[in-house]
């Protein structure tokens, strides 16, 4: 199986929402059949002076009523899908399929469903299982449960406070996945053309699929590509890129390597819409997104705009803390065999900041959450951190003083507080 092949069946797993009832509903089947099979019938006295219609009539009101939970489930996902993506980003609701919760409700009212089907075709005057109804009735009873579950679950997991941990979770985890080591102060974080390959001889690859959005590729897999050829591979377009038909996908070094076009097209994933796989900046894109459309003139929502700050602050800290110089991957000979663009701290902090400084710029809440995000992390960063940071601060002094007409708002807005309005204006500890 092709790293190409293995990726996007992850994916799928990952993200498919009817892959776990199907398959829930094929265990249900099994169960069933391998328990009338294996399982000895135990002829409990109860069941055996039981009426069988009314026996009957009771599995098939249980069925009828987990076939109701089903599509009762379904459409509530979907109208609070669409709620919630209208008030917070259309980019959840991929997210929000694949989550873990609404995929293993809907698994256990099918399976179910399942099972009493299968005790219901095999109960009959004749033979009656024991063991097979009282599982029915056992995994309908569970069911109940998990539909309550799953209804506080739609409820409050949808929140923007709850959608928003969750991105900074995934976040979190795209972020170990790219980059390995902590920061360390004594090393250059150089994003750029590897010093080795500038002025060097190269062959242009380029795409030959369709177009899309550059997802992932398989590093392990261009590593040995390019030991085995003797060269170095360097991929131009960045994780999250848009890339077309016949866009440059990567140079070769040195031009006459012995790697087919293709070989490196089969390493490298595009589709419609960006993951955080291997795309931490996603993470970042989707809280602004959350943050910019609370501001929004038709929402007015800065308060929501300030918990989505609270998880871009988290996950500023988290990269600040991190090595972002993992663009460079040489085997054990040391030689330089993959070199690929990754986001350098100044532009972490840019897409994290901008927008949401711009079109906060007339929120004084938003402005004192922005400003006490920045200062936090002067302050608990590493030096080599904070220029950057001061930059943004200075920017951020600039809108407010454009902002605010009154001296007294730009005073208030010049405070930094950690819940935007209603944290103390005297505190010394941020």
């Amino acid at each position: 199986m092709s790293w190409q092949t293995r990726y996007r069946l992850r994916e799928f797993v990952a993200s498919s929402f009817w892959l776990f009832p199907a398959l829930a509903l094929l265990l249900a089947w099994l169960v069933g059949k391998s328990v009338l099979w294996l399982v000895p019938d135990l002829r409990w006295p109860r069941f055996d002076a039981a009426e069988v219609e009314g026996m009957r009539v009771s599995l098939a009101a249980f069925a009828s009523s987990m076939l109701t939970f089903m599509v009762y489930a379904v459409s509530a996902l979907l109208l609070a899908v669409q709620l919630a993506s209208g008030q917070t980003s259309p980019r959840l609701i991929r997210l929000t399929f694949g989550r873990w919760e609404m995929k293993a409700s809907a698994s256990a009212f099918v399976f179910a469903f399942g099972i009493t089907l299968v005790a219901l075709a095999n109960t009959t005057e004749s033979t009656r299982h024991a063991v097979l109804i009282a599982l029915s009735i056992a995994a309908n009873v569970a069911a109940i449960g998990v539909f309550f579950w799953f209804v506080e679950e739609v409820g409050l997991g949808l929140r923007p406070v709850s959608v928003l941990q969750k991105v900074f979770a995934d976040g979190k985890d795209a972020m170990d996945g790219v980059y390995a080591g902590p920061f360390e102060a004594d090393r250059k974080e150089d994003t750029g053309t590897a010093d080795e390959l500038v002025g060097r001889d190269f062959r242009l690859v380029r795409r030959g699929g369709g177009s899309g959005t550059f997802l992932a590729f398989g590093a392990r897999e261009l590593v040995a590509l390019a030991r085995q050829a003797g060269c170095t591979i360097e991929l131009i377009p960045q994780v999250g890129d848009f890339v077309s038909t016949d866009d440059v996908l990567a140079r070769l070094y040195p031009p006459e390597a012995a790697v087919d076009d293709a070989a490196i097209n089969a390493l490298v994933v595009l589709g419609p819409e960006r993951t955080m796989r291997q795309d931490p900046m996603f993470a970042f894109r989707i809280m602004v997104d959350v943050a910019s459309r609370a501001l929004s003139p038709a929402v007015n929502d800065p308060t929501t705009a300030v918990l989505a700050l609270d998880q871009v602050h988290r996950l500023l800290r988290y990269a600040g803390a991190k090595n972002l110089d993992n663009a460079r991957v040489r085997d054990e000979t040391g030689t330089l065999r993959l070199a690929f663009p990754t986001p350098n701290w100044a532009d972490i902090v840019e897409l994290a900041v901008t927008e949401v400084r711009q079109y906060g710029a007339s929120s004084i809440q938003v402005a004192r959450r922005l400003r006490a995000m920045l200062e936090h992390l002067v302050e608990r960063l590493p030096a080599e951190r904070a220029p950057t940071l001061r930059r943004e601060l200075g920017l951020l002094e600039r809108t407010v003083a454009r902002s605010f007409v009154e001296d007294e708002d730009r005073r208030r807005a010049g405070i930094g507080d950690l819940q935007g309005l209603g944290g103390s204006s005297t505190r010394s500890d941020l």
